[in-house]
C-alpha cells in the first residue's frame, strides 16, 4: 500500500488527459470472483469538433484478478478527461482498454450514460473478459503478444 502516491496527500488536478495516474494494489481475495462497481455522475469530456463539454455517468464494473485500480486515482483519471476532445464512444474503450492495461481483469464493462444534446443521448458500452479454460488462455496469450496468424491462434 505504500507504494499508492494520491491516497492521503494532497490533489493535485491535471486538466489533460493522463492514464498514467492510475494506480493498483493487489487483490487480497484473488481466489473469489466478485464485481467492484464505480458510479462517476459527474464525467466530463470535450466534443472533438465543437469543442463543447459533454457530461456524462461513467459506471465502471469489474471482476479483479491480482489487482485493483485505487479509487482517488480512478477519480483523478476520470478527471482528466475535463479538456480531452473524443467521441463518446471512444472515451469508453479509451477508460477500459486503460483499466485493463493497469489490472489485467478477469471481467470488465465501461458503460456511459451520456445527457442528451439535441434531443439525442449516447449511452456507448463495452465489455472485455479473460478466457476461463486453458485452451482459451493459451489463444488468449498469442493475440495479447500480437500473434495474429491463424495457424497461431489454434491450440496444439
Amino acid at each position: 500500500m505504500n507504494k499508492l502516491k494520491h491516497l492521503g496527500n494532497k490533489t493535485a488536478y491535471t486538466f489533460d488527459y493522463q492514464p498514467e495516474v492510475l494506480e493498483s494494489f493487489e487483490n487480497q481475495h484473488p481466489e473469489h470472483d466478485y464485481f467492484v462497481k464505480f458510479n462517476a455522475p459527474e464525467f466530463t469530456s470535450l466534443c472533438p469538433i465543437t469543442g463543447q463539454p459533454d457530461f456524462a455517468t461513467i459506471y465502471i464494473s469489474y471482476i479483479p484478478d491480482k489487482k485493483l485500480v485505487e479509487s482517488k486515482s480512478l477519480k483523478l483519471y476520470l478527471f482528466s478527461f475535463r479538456n480531452h476532445g473524443a467521441f463518446h464512444e471512444d472515451c469508453i474503450n479509451i477508460i477500459m482498454n486503460d483499466l485493463i492495461r493497469l489490472m489485467e481483469p478477469k471481467y470488465i464493462e465501461v458503460w456511459g450514460k451520456f445527457l442528451p444534446r439535441g434531443g439525442l443521448s449516447i449511452d456507448p458500452y463495452c465489455n472485455y473478459g479473460k478466457p476461463q479454460t486453458k485452451y482459451e488462455e493459451m489463444a488468449w496469450h498469442r493475440l495479447q503478444n500480437h500473434d495474429l496468424e491463424p495457424e497461431n491462434i489454434t491450440n496444439r
